[in-house]
Order: structure tokens, then sequence, then C-alpha cells
């Protein structure tokens, strides 16, 4: 049996998810989860051998997730599952040690069979997206994402610098690293563009 975690914060994708894995007679969904910080304490409770998450979750994101299970070696296969159809998140993710990625509109079957496929060791990668991942290179380095990210989402420098641990000054020189990598007129068309390309 391929024992499954399933991480989604949406209920109701949640459910069907699931409900269609459970009709796999190879398949044990282990345990659910709604956010990204009940996920990573059910992956260290469970030990499953397959993660099943969406990208954008309280908590914690997939690729936080996938990063954190390559780092302590669990030995566990992390695929992606989203509506997010962005070649830098593609990127990211396979940097961050996911082996499968998935798009939300997919048929259904392809999913079960994406599973079988990673737990034999394979991988499980939208074929238009593969390619596409690798046409645009990101400007941005972690930390310039993390403070571009923070303050996208409405924080000011002052509070993503107490949030982060850094003073204001670096926090700025930050942001403004990242505005002029993607050649922008300031921090908000900065944060639209990398969301748009998948790099926050």
């Amino acid at each position: 049996m391929i024992r499954v975690l399933l991480a989604e914060d949406q209920a109701m994708v949640r459910g069907a998810l699931s409900a269609l894995l459970r009709l796999e007679c190879d398949m044990d969904v282990v345990a659910t989860a709604a956010d990204g910080l009940e996920a990573w304490q059910l992956v260290e409770q469970q030990l499953p051998d397959v993660l099943v998450t969406d990208i954008e979750m309280p908590g914690l994101t997939g690729l936080e997730l996938a990063q954190r299970v390559r780092d302590k070696a669990l030995g566990c296969k992390v695929v992606i599952v989203t509506t997010f159809a962005r070649p830098g998140y593609l990127r990211r993710a396979l940097e961050a040690g996911v082996v499968g990625y998935l798009l939300k509109d997919a048929p259904a079957e392809q999913l079960a069979e994406a599973l079988r496929k990673v737990h034999r060791g394979g991988r499980a990668i939208d074929p238009q997206l593969a390619v596409d991942a690798w046409s645009e290179a990101d400007p941005l380095n972690d930390r310039e994402r993390q403070v571009l990210r923070l303050a996208g989402e409405g924080m000011s420098a002052g509070e993503v610098a107490a949030q982060l641990h850094l003073s204001q000054g670096t926090v700025r020189n930050y942001l403004s690293e990242a505005i002029g990598k993607l050649n922008v007129g300031n921090r908000i068309e900065a944060y639209r563009l990398a969301r748009q390309k998948g790099w926050l």
C-alpha cells in the first residue's frame, strides 16, 4: 500500500482528493491536513510514503513543506497539486525536492498514476510546465523574495525588519535590489510581477 498524506486548505478539494485516492486499491490516505503546520506535524508522526500538497496554504506553503521534508531526509516523496501553472513555481518546487507537480484541472486518473510513479522512484511533472520552467530564470534571491512577499502583503519596512530580525535599512536595500532586478517602479509593481511569474 502507498501511504498518502494530503495537505489542502480548501475543505471541498481536500475531501474530493481524499475520496478519489481512497477508491484506489493500492493507496491508503493516512491523514489529511488543512494547513502547512498541521501537515508538517502529521508528516513527522505518520511518516507517509507520499505527501500530496497544494502550494498556497496558511502556516507553511507547500514549497516550505517540501524543503523541510528534504532537509530532514524523511524519505517521503512530495507531489504538488495546484492551480498555479507558473514556471517559477515549478522551478522552485524542483529545487525544494518535489518529485511531482500536477495541475488541479488535470484528469483525475492522472493523480493516482503520478503517485504510483513517484512511489516507484520516478517523477511526474506536467510536461508543458517543465519546458516553460527553464525559459525564464528567477532573478530574486531567497532574502529578497522573503522581504518582497511581506512588503507586498502590506507590511511596513519596520514590520518586515522586526519579523525577519533585520534593520530597516537592510530591508529597504533588499526591496531596492528586487525592484531593480525586476525593472519596475516600486515595491507594489515588483510584488505583482513576481507573483505573476511564480517567483514568490
